[in-house]
């Protein structure tokens, strides 16, 4: 059966490491067809949309998405196509890699984030000049799927730690809602987990993140977190993502643009083709994903790295010796 793969580079570094996970897939020789889809800032420029409708059916109708990044529009592309392809659940994984010089070496993080409310529901408003509002939408619905998504992930995925994200000593009411929700999923299960307050969290993970496994998170929660777990184990760079839905499924690396180094040619594309692992195991090709994460870790161990890992390489450079691993 072949798999149509939506292809969106969008902006900056997106152009760049998009191509790269392209090329191990195409290595792999899956039944994939890749389709190129415009997205981001230049196309705005151009037409006055940053995610045109051909696009968004493009990835709509495709049986997975890998996205690149966007610019100043993130916020009009991103969402937008989470929207398009179902996204509820966005999951995030950190961990630390042999050969590099992570802050902290036995990390192995898994953030479950809620992908459809929270502050991201985009409900701002302007009551006068100098006041402004945003609304925080939290339902037992979603609290509710994204629980059960993420004991269903820890338990697939052989972890035993679970813990709920929140700060319902402060937000009593939406936070509220997000923990019983989430305790109730669990204890349905009998299953064991910790909850946590979220930035009491941000600083147990710091010192032992050895001690968590799966994260259950609302949207900035889960948003902030992973980014702060990805500090400890070598960068943004190694962070990739899946922003998965009921049948549909959108797959980009943490990092953005990097506008400082875009055009250079010295992109980190590990999380992007990472991404495109996990766009592997969600089409069912199991052991093609594991052989791509086998090459990487062959290569982040023995190099070539780019500069943001101490080394010279270039995105090609990087991207040639994944394949040549596999």
């Amino acid at each position: 059966m072949t798999h149509q793969i939506a292809v969106i580079p969008g902006d900056g570094i997106g152009q760049e490491v998009t191509p790269a996970a392209v090329d191990v897939l195409a290595a792999l020789d899956p039944d994939f067809e890749f389709v190129e889809g415009e997205a981001g800032d230049a196309v705005k420029a151009e037409t006055g949309e940053a995610l045109p409708q051909a696009t968004r059916d493009l990835a709509a109708d495709a049986d997975a998405t890998l996205f690149g990044a966007a610019g100043e529009t993130a916020a009009d592309v991103i969402l937008p196509l989470r929207e398009v392809v179902g996204s509820f659940a966005n999951v995030r994984p950190a961990r630390s890699y042999p050969g590099l010089d992570a802050v902290q070496p036995d990390t192995d993080l898994v953030f479950i984030r809620e992908n459809t409310e929270g502050v991201y529901s985009g409900i701002e408003s302007e009551i006068t000049d100098g006041v402004t509002t945003l609304t925080r939408v939290i339902t037992e619905d979603a609290s509710r799927d994204i629980a059960e998504f993420g004991f269903d992930y820890a338990a697939e995925n052989g972890y035993d730690d679970v813990t709920i994200a929140h700060k319902a000593n402060v937000m009593r009411t939406t936070d509220g809602e997000f923990l019983a929700a989430a305790e109730a999923v669990g204890d349905a299960r009998d299953a064991d987990y910790d909850t946590a307050l979220m930035d009491a969290l941000a600083m147990h993970l710091v010192m032992r993140p050895e001690e968590y496994g799966v994260v259950i998170c609302p949207n900035l929660a889960g948003d902030m977190l992973s980014d702060l777990a990805a500090g400890l184990v070598g960068g943004l760079g190694l962070l990739p993502s899946a922003n998965v839905g009921r049948e549909n499924a959108l797959f980009e690396p943490v990092h953005g643009s990097a506008p400082d180094i875009a055009g250079e040619g010295v992109a980190n594309p590990t999380a992007m083709i990472l991404s495109a692992a996990m766009l592997l195991d969600h089409l069912g090709h199991s052991d093609e994903a594991a052989r791509v994460r086998a090459a990487v870790e062959d290569v982040l161990d023995a190099g070539p790295r780019t500069p943001d890992l101490g080394g010279d390489a270039t995105t090609e450079d990087v991207t040639e010796a994944v394949v040549d691993a596999l």
